[in-house]
Formats: C-alpha cells, structure tokens, sequence
C-alpha cells in the first residue's frame, strides 16, 4: 500500500503501542481506537498505578489493554508483542538536557529498548514496526530543507542514543528482513505536551500572568508539526510497503525562530511580556541545533501523507489547552 488507506482498514486489528500514555503515544492510541484497533498499551510502571491521558480507557470492556512494563526488560516486551498484528514504538527517555547528567539511561532506554522491540517483532512475526525517531538526529541543518540522507549529526548524549535506536532498527531490517519502517518527525506540539517544549512552556508562563517569558537560545529554527499530523503519519506509515526498511520525515517544511515564535504567542495572548534569555535554559556549546527544516516529499510521495493544521490553528488549539489545564504546569519552571 503506497497512500493513505481508509481508516476503517485498522478495525479489528491488535495494535501494540510502547510509550503510550506520552503526549504523542496517547494521541496515537486515541486515533487508533476510534478506528476500531485493539490497542495493547506498554506503559512505563509507576507503583501508584497512574495512567495520565489513558485513564478514560481503564473501564471493563475498553478497547486498550494496559500492560505496565519497561522496553528495557526483554521478556516484559517479548509478552507484550505477541499476537500484535503492528507495533508503533515510542517508548523513549525524550529531555534532551537530562542526557547530559544521564547518558548511560539513554542508551539503555533507547538502544536496548529498541533491541528488545525489534527482536520481539521478528520472533512474532508482526506485519509492521514503525520505530520512532527524531529530528534532533541531523543536528543543525548542513543543507536546507533537510531530507532523509542528511548526515547524523549527534550533538546530544540524546540524539546519540536516537541515532543508535534508528540503526538498530534498521538493522533489523536488512539482516533478518523486519518489516520496519523509522519515522522521523520534526519538532511536533500540540495539547498534552508538558513544559519541557518550548510551545507550552511558553504558553504557561504567559497564562500565569508572568510579564517575562524566560527562554534558552531565541536564534534557533523549528519545523513545528501538529500532535494529529504526526500520529496520522504514523497510521500511513504503518501502510506504505514501499517505506519498510526506510526513513522517512514527518514535517511540514517550514520553519519559525523561537524568537518568533515566542512574540507571535505574546501577542495572541494579548499580555505585555518580554522574552528573556534564561542561561539556565541554554545547551552546551557545540550542542545547540540551530535548524531544522524538513523535506516531506518522501512522505507525501509515498503515502499520500500531508500536515492538515497550520501553526497559527495549531498554536490557538495548544493555548487553549494550557489555558483550561495550567494546574498541569508549574509556573515558569522549565521542565527537563
């Protein structure tokens, strides 16, 4: 199948989602449900049970089987996969400034989580496995818009650990003939996402009244993505024969400066702030990515996937949500 199948092909299917009470995993599982799937949900375990954005799904009868575990313990995984017809992998250790106090728990989540996700889909025999990766793997753009045979350029223990989930996946690929397939999305945002992006922290400092929106580097460019735009690229990847064993983009091929950025969200929100630099909020030297910008051809050639929601929608949409749920975030404070 090389274009966007009709949503109904997803009924009946068992579907397995690792990281799935995440801002996009949760979202994936939302559009996976109203498709008819029978989501299996690996969730990190947390002794107190909590299930965030998955917990309207915890009645008798729900269409998601929560299934807690770690993508670090392969015989969890190994359950988990068996009897999935396609696997969408998300689980990952994401905060870019927590890999550099914590590099080895990147590796260990990200690569040897991978490792055990690719061995249990070629030991069940799944149809599909979409491996998510991450922009932040090109490191700032040597060429613009940026496709898939950009160089990898790991400019964080994180993108590191990414670089080496992508080529363990894809190694699956080429040895045993897993049909796998890397997505790569840009810079995606939307409602559910915590302060650790730069769209909603700056959303919440402006709707907690702050008069100072405080920001690492201003300089640098993103290619935003809405939430429903990457999970729909996931579904048509999952589809598209022509992109196992492959990477392919997931981005809307424009791009804005954080700074910006941030003065368009100020004067949306109709406060009187100014951006200021916090140093606390800065990457090391030689580590700051200053652009991204995507080359989608790939995605829409192949499966017929475009993004639908403009930045402007998209981020009247993300305000709203951090407005009606600022209790979810603390003040300024960034999160790693």
């Amino acid at each position: 199948m090389d274009a966007l199948t009709d949503e109904s092909s997803w009924a009946g299917r068992t579907v397995l989602v690792t990281g799935a009470e995440g801002f996009i995993g949760s979202t994936l599982v939302d559009l996976l449900v109203e498709r008819g799937a029978r989501v299996r949900a690996l969730v990190h375990y947390k002794p107190y049970a909590e299930r965030g954005y998955l917990a309207r799904y915890l009645a008798v009868g729900s269409p998601v089987e929560m299934v807690a575990g770690d993508v670090r313990d392969a015989g969890r995984v190994m359950d988990a996969v068996a009897g999935c017809d396609t696997v969408f992998h998300l689980a990952a250790l994401i905060g870019i400034p927590y890999s550099y106090e914590a590099p080895e728990a990147y590796v260990q989540t990200n690569v040897v989580g991978t490792q055990n996700v690719a061995a249990a889909c070629r030991r069940h025999g799944v149809r599909r496995m979409v491996h998510t990766s991450t922009s932040e793997v090109y490191g700032t753009a040597l060429t613009a818009p940026i496709s898939e045979a950009h160089p990898l350029q790991p400019q964080s223990p994180y993108s590191a650990s990414k670089i080496g989930a992508d080529m363990m996946a894809l190694s699956y690929a080429h040895a045993f003939e897993l049909p796998v397939t890397v997505v790569r999305p840009f810079n995606t945002y939307g409602p559910r996402q915590s302060a650790r992006a730069v769209i909603p922290a700056i959303l919440a400092q402006l709707h907690s009244g702050a008069r100072e929106i405080r920001l690492g580097s201003t300089t640098p460019t993103r290619d935003f993505t809405y939430v429903t735009d990457t999970a729909e690229g996931f579904l048509a990847m999952a589809e598209c024969d022509r992109a196992v064993g492959h990477v392919v983009n997931l981005g809307t091929g424009r791009e804005i400066s954080i700074g910006d950025l941030a003065e368009s969200l100020i004067k949306a929100s109709g406060r009187d702030a100014e951006v200021v630099v916090d140093t606390g909020r800065l990457r090391p030297g030689g580590s700051e990515v200053e652009r991204l910008l995507s080359d989608n051809s790939r995605a829409a050639e192949w499966a017929g996937w475009e993004p639908r929601v403009g930045l402007a929608e998209g981020l009247e949409r993300t305000s709203e949500w951090v407005r009606a749920n600022i209790r979810l975030f603390a003040g300024d404070r960034y999160q790693v």
